[in-house]
This record gives structure tokens, sequence and C-alpha cells, in this order.
């Protein structure tokens, strides 16, 4: 008898999130409940704050009170700027005036912007008295452009250097007394009127010789964009040109700020998340709302559902008395309006993202209308012969395979072109695609669907 090999014990928590186990949140409702402050440190100073912010989203509100309370002190801005925004909000209101300025003292210009652009007027003003003269004033001016554009998003502080400078020159202000940003990765180059001239990477000049000139080092992806300028447009831009650093402008074209890659990629992410949610009629819905908050962001598209299905269900009614002649009528028809929101679904989930993303537009939009219709019409042929088989198999003749064989190549035909057509004539009239697509396009398949299979029907077997 062979012996079985003895299996090394391996200590695993499959439910790890990054570095929050369940262990770990397990021994931090432990401290809370004791009010054991130097514990709670003690688990969490290890960790990065974007994993303190993600334990704290994955407690019940009950719990993230009672943790404010034993851990006093212990919130900073690194990890108030990481956590959601709904619960960010929560977590302000909670934290005293004087509390929240001190949290938010060492933040970069942009990080404090976001954080103080939805606090009441009390915990701003407490906020901007915490910040030295001239971060309070970058911030006000920043609160002052509109909430989506670059101004808001950008962050102030910028390493300059004039055109002329050597890379010696640079390297011997660098390296003095002048405060510089936590993070860069370019020395931004300006003329004598502070206008943007090029920016260099930190490595290009760590490389070349001290009397080499700066501006014989640009780069070639420097370009510029506008304080007004929607950010997510500097995002893409940012992603697009594999850019690091994006420099901001004013209407003079003078250097203000710059928007940076990470902060892209969060603006980014931002609005792939929002499109998601969206389109799935959940608003901005998070893991952390609320049941009364949950509710209220999904109960005006439940609403719309409603209707929608309301209206397929009045053009049913017009065909009564076919379906009354054949059974066999309402056993099948679902099969088509389900078939068609499916198709129409996937449609629609490409097109949003390709206008997102600025990949689908006026001079490309009908290749692709083609490339839908003949999609639509190919999957349609192919499932009307698998359909049409299996309800001639099933209910014993052939008509009633070509009944819904036709009415599934009409339906495919007719999803093809509202997942695509609906989306991009939403966002021609200046609406959000992602929001109010979903309902349209349901609408347009299952009125199709239903009608197009009842009225063959009433045509070719009655």
């Amino acid at each position: 008898m062979i012996e079985e090999l003895e299996k090394p014990e391996v200590e695993e928590d499959e439910d790890e999130a990054f570095g929050v186990t369940e262990r770990l949140i397990a021994e931090v409702r432990e401290a809370v409940e004791a009010g054991d402050k130097a514990r709670i440190d003690a688990a969490l100073d290890p960790l990065h704050p974007a994993d303190i912010a993600h334990l704290i989203e994955l407690i019940d509100p009950r719990e993230r009170r009672a943790l404010l309370v034993v851990w006093k002190g212990g919130m900073d801005g690194d990890i108030l700027s990481e956590l959601d925004e709904g619960l960010r909000e929560e977590i302000i209101e909670r934290l005293a005036p004087a509390e929240l300025a001190e949290v938010v003292r060492d933040l970069e210009s942009d990080d404090v912007v976001d954080l103080v652009e939805y606090l009441d007027e009390e915990q701003q003003g407490a906020v901007l008295k915490a910040l030295d003269a001239p971060e309070r004033v970058a911030v006000e001016k920043a609160l002052a452009y509109p909430e989506e554009s670059a101004g808001r998003h950008m962050q102030v502080e910028i390493v300059r250097a004039p055109e002329h400078w050597t890379v010696g020159e640079a390297i011997d202000y660098l390296r003095s007394d002048v405060e510089l940003p936590d993070q860069f990765y370019h020395v931004m180059l300006v003329d004598p009127r502070a206008k943007a001239a090029g920016y260099v990477t930190l490595g290009r000049i760590l490389s070349a010789r001290r009397n080499v000139r700066l501006r014989d080092l640009v780069e070639d992806s420097f370009r510029t964009f506008h304080v007004d300028q929607p950010a997510a447009d500097v995002a893409q831009a940012i992603n697009h040109y594999h850019m690091i650093t994006a420099p901001v402008v004013d209407d003079d074209d003078r250097l203000v700020g710059v928007i940076t890659i990470d902060d892209a990629m969060t603006l980014l992410d931002e609005e792939h998340e929002e499109d998601i949610l969206r389109l799935a009629g959940v608003g901005e819905g998070s893991i952390s709302d609320n049941w009364f908050e949950t509710t209220r962001q999904r109960f005006p598209w439940l609403f719309v559902n409603l209707l929608t299905a309301i209206l397929a269900s009045v053009v049913i009614s017009f065909f009564e008395g076919t379906i009354a002649k054949m059974v066999a009528l309402a056993v099948l028809m679902p099969i088509v309006a389900s078939q068609g929101g499916n198709a129409a679904t996937q449609g629609l989930a490409v097109a949003v993202r390709a206008l997102a993303t600025k990949s689908l537009t006026q001079s490309n939009v009908w290749r692709v209308i083609r490339r839908e219709i003949l999609q639509g019409l190919a999957n349609g042929a192919v499932f009307a012969l698998i359909i049409g088989g299996i309800s001639w198999l099933w209910f014993g003749g052939p008509l009633i395979g070509v009944v819904i064989g036709l009415a599934m190549i009409i339906n495919l035909f007719a999803a093809a072109l509202a997942g695509l057509l609906i989306p991009f004539g939403l966002e021609k009239m200046g609406f959000d695609p992602a929001l109010a697509s979903g309902a349209f396009v349901t609408t347009v398949t299952d009125v199709v669907g239903f009608f197009s299979f009842l009225w063959l029907a009433g045509v070719i077997l009655l």
C-alpha cells in the first residue's frame, strides 16, 4: 500500500481582496468592539491607503461609525481620496471641521478639490482655512471652473523651468531648497510670458550632459489642453498619445496646471464604470449604498421598463384572436423577442463603448451600420434555420417553422440597427447614450419581435 504523500499546509485566504483579508476584517471588528485604538493602528498601519479604504467600504455602516469613533485621528487624506464618492461624503460628514482640515493638509491641490467640492460651507471653509495661502488660492480658483473640466481636475504643483536653461541649471534648481511635488514626471518648459513651450522627462535630464539645452530634449508627444476642456477628453488623449503628463493652459496659453497619468486612469476608470452601471439602469450605485439609496437609483428605469413592457403587451393584444386559434404561437413568441433583445444588447454595448472612446463618429458610422446590417441578417438567417427546424419538429408543421424563421430574421435585423442607431442618435442630441439607450432598444426589439411574429402567423397560418 503506497502511503499518500503528506501535503504541506499552506495558509490561504480565499476571500482576499488586494491586501484585505477576511481575517484582517475580523481583527479590525474585534478591535473596534473592544475600543482598542492601538490594536486598530497595528492592523491598519502596514496597509496601503487604498487597502484601508477598501476595508472601510467592505464593513457595514454601523461598523464604520464605530470605527471612526474608536480610531479618532487615524483617517488621513490619502485614505479619504481613495474612498468611493458616496462613502467619502458619509465619512466627511462625521469628521469635525478641525479634524477634516488636518486630514487634507498634505494632499495635492487636485485631491483637495476633489474632496471639498461636495462639502457644505462650514466644512469647506474649515478646510480652506487650514491650507497655506497659495494652496488655498489654487483650490478656490479650481473650484471656479466647470465641474467636469480639466481646470477642476488639474494639479497646480508643477516643476517649471525657462526653455533656455541647460540641463545643469535644471539639476541645480531641482537640488536646491525649492519645494517640489511629491511625484512628478516632467520638467515643464515655459517662455518669458509663462506660456507652455514643451516638457522634458526626468530620465532625459539625468542622462544628458550639463551643457545641453532643455529645449533640445523636449518630447514629441507634447500638446496642451484648455482649462475648460472636458477632463474625460484629456484622459482619453493621455491614453491615446501614451502621455504621462498633460499640460493645462488658460485663455492666454499660460501654463496653469497638469493632469498626470494616474489621475487620467482614475478618470477613465470612473467613466467606464459609470457607463456599465448606466447600461444596467442602476445609475451611479455603489456596494456601500444603503437600501433606500439603491431603491431610489433603480426605480426610475424599472418604471420605464414597466411602461415598455406594457407597450409590448398592447401589441400582443392586437393579435388575441390569432393566438387563441393557435396555442403554439404563445409558446414560441418569447423566443423571438428574447433573441432580439440579446442581439440588441450586444450591439448597444459595443456602440456605447465606441462612442465613449471616440471610435464611432460621423465619418465611419455608415460603414459600421452596413456591418451591423450584414451581421444581423447573417445571424438572423442562421438562427431562423435552427429555430425553424426545431418548431417544425416540435409542432409537426413546416409553416410555423417558416413564420418564426422569418420573424427571427426581421427582429435580429431590427436589433442590429437599434443597438447602433439609438445610442448614436441620443449622443448627437446631447443625451447620455449609456443612460437612455437600454429602455428604447428593449422596446424596439419587443415590439418588432412580437408584431412581426404574430402578423406573419396571421397571414401564413390562418
